[in-house]
């Protein structure tokens, strides 16, 4: 591959995410507004998905964070800078939420309870799906270059499949019209995410 592909394809890439996040944060700025349209009590699941949502993204800003400035390419520059802008959003309007429900916002030690996971018990924080482990963080802290760009994506990849799952399982669970429609979002945006993930790794970044 020249540079000149190269280039256009980190470029079309970059657009591509760039042209999902507007659609996402209209989105997202329309729930937003009607966050308080409705006074209906929340559901266990409403609780649960929000709490658990928060933290799976909180672990992706840091993940942005590791690799923004870095050497490691247009294209996870680009798509870094989207996710951390987005799901930063996603963050604060899930704490919001929880804090008009009179609900905690620290991270919780115990997640997934609301999926119905081992018989209601739920499993710890770090066992959500597409969680990274410390040394991964730290791996990916520590490389460097398209290696560190790499890397991102693959952890990105699996973080956001892992996303979906609970994004898909909170549409048909939970009750508030404003969780659904942020759930589909995710759902939707992550899903779009993935694909163009894939494309990098068989691309730029094999």
């Amino acid at each position: 591959m020249t540079d000149r592909t190269s280039s256009r394809r980190s470029f079309l890439i970059a657009a591509g995410a760039g042209t999902a996040g507007l659609a996402g944060g209209a989105v997202l700025r329309g729930v937003f507004a009607d966050s308080d349209a409705s006074g209906a009590v929340p559901s266990e699941a409403d609780i649960g998905f929000c709490t658990d949502m928060s933290t799976h993204h909180v672990q992706a800003l840091a993940m942005c964070q590791r690799v923004l400035g870095r050497d490691t390419g247009g294209a996870v520059q680009a798509a870094a800078s989207e996710v951390l802008q987005t799901q930063a959003i996603e963050v604060g309007m899930m704490r919001a939420w929880l804090t008009d429900w009179d609900q905690s916002t620290s991270p919780p030690s115990t997640v997934m309870a609301w999926m119905g996971m081992d018989d209601d018990a739920g499993v710890p924080a770090a066992m959500m799906p597409g969680f990274a482990t410390d040394d991964d963080m730290r791996a990916l802290s520590q490389a460097d270059g398209m290696a560190q760009g790499r890397l991102w994506i693959e952890l990105m990849r699996a973080h956001h499949v892992g996303g979906v799952a609970m994004a898909e399982a909170a549409i048909e669970l939970v009750e508030a019209d404003k969780v659904s429609l942020l759930a589909r979002t995710q759902a939707d945006v992550q899903t779009y995410e993935i694909t163009q993930y894939d494309i990098l790794l068989s691309t730029i970044y094999a």
